[in-house]
């Protein structure tokens, strides 16, 4: 099976468990992310790319682990579902240390944008934890179709 394929099959029954167990809803704090906290696919890879000028962001994946485990942006760290305690929990862990002013970018990547539920919450904890540049990286529909369909790198495995 084609890992874009993979990837569509992923997203399809991440958005079937999500709807059916009622944790996607509209908002999710997604509407406290100001236009210029919000990157894009492409401005991301451009960031990634060797010759970058600037410090690399630390990438921080807030989706559920069996899809950071299937494929996710390689460099980026695990940093547990930002819909519940335990996920924030985690992803303060994976912050603990990183200089405040360090830009980070937070993704999902398991549904579309407008019903995530982990970029949000994340993201407002990420700021609630004093950092200065928080960014997230705008994912419309799953990463498999706004991401590796575009050629761009994922890998798998923790």
């Amino acid at each position: 099976m084609k890992k874009d394929t993979l990837l569509k099959i992923l997203g399809a029954v991440a958005v079937a468990v999500l709807l059916f167990t009622g944790f996607a809803s509209a908002g999710s704090g997604k509407d406290k992310i100001k236009p210029e906290q919000r990157l894009e696919p492409k401005a991301l890879l451009s960031q990634l790319a060797k010759g970058a000028k600037g410090p690399k962001p630390l990438l921080l994946h807030v989706g559920f682990p069996v899809l950071y485990g299937q494929a996710h942006i390689p460099g980026s760290v695990f940093a547990g579902p930002g819909n519940g305690s335990a996920g924030l929990t985690k992803l303060e862990a994976a912050l603990k240390g990183v200089p405040k002013d360090r830009p980070v970018v937070i993704y999902c990547g398991c549904c579309p944008w407008d019903r995530c539920p982990n970029v949000g919450p994340a993201f407002e904890r990420t700021m609630a934890l004093g950092y200065k540049d928080v960014k997230v990286l705008i994912i419309p529909h799953n990463l498999g179709e706004d991401w590796a369909d575009l050629g761009y790198p994922v890998t798998a495995g923790d």
